[in-house]
């Protein structure tokens, strides 16, 4: 099975990117990612979300829970705002599918023990997930929601898409104990 099929399979998500060009372009990014990080695509489901708190719970997991709230938001947004505050779907979908892509990066993994690589000491996961999807062509709107999901972004302004996904990001990491 080709990378991104499996990649689909584990993040079925994906294929609610309505626009084809950028789904596309999100497969193309996790591929990317996987290959420089020396990950095959069924790790996703073995790497931890974050090495900050000791949780079980998966990269993939993690990834999919952030995703599903946009979604939904987006959803309860046109649904009950009727256009009043809209949110661009594919842009968020997108914004949330990669938020995390350059974890693969950042986290390796010795002697069945998940730590910090030496190029994610340098470059934490929002940059080198920018880097990532920007070198796959992936429009700036959603490069600014990965740029801007965790606290580097807490400068600048954020877009409605960015302040979605950063509370939705947020939403499963603070309420863990660890």
């Amino acid at each position: 099975m080709a990378v991104r099929d499996e990649v689909r399979k584990i993040l079925p998500e994906v294929d609610e990117i309505e626009d084809k060009g950028l789904r596309e372009k999100v497969l193309a990014t996790w591929e990317a990612a996987l290959v420089r990080g020396g990950w095959v695509p069924a790790d996703i489901a073995r790497i931890p979300f974050t090495l900050l708190k000791p949780v079980k719970i998966s990269f993939r997991d993690h990834v999919r829970s952030v995703t599903k709230i946009c979604i939904a938001a987006a959803d309860t947004f046109d649904e009950i705002y009727q256009g009043e505050l809209k949110l661009r779907r594919d842009v968020l979908i997108a914004g949330a599918l990669l938020h995390d892509v350059g974890k693969l990066l950042e986290i390796e993994e010795k002697d069945g023990k998940f730590g910090k690589s030496k190029d994610g000491a340098l470059v934490r996961h929002p940059f080198s997930g920018v880097a990532l999807a920007d070198a796959q062509g992936v429009p700036a709107e959603v490069l600014h929601i990965i740029a801007c999901h965790s606290k580097e972004g807490d400068a600048g302004k954020r877009t409605a898409e960015a302040i979605v996904l950063h509370l939705a990001d947020f939403m499963n990491f603070d309420p863990l104990q660890g």
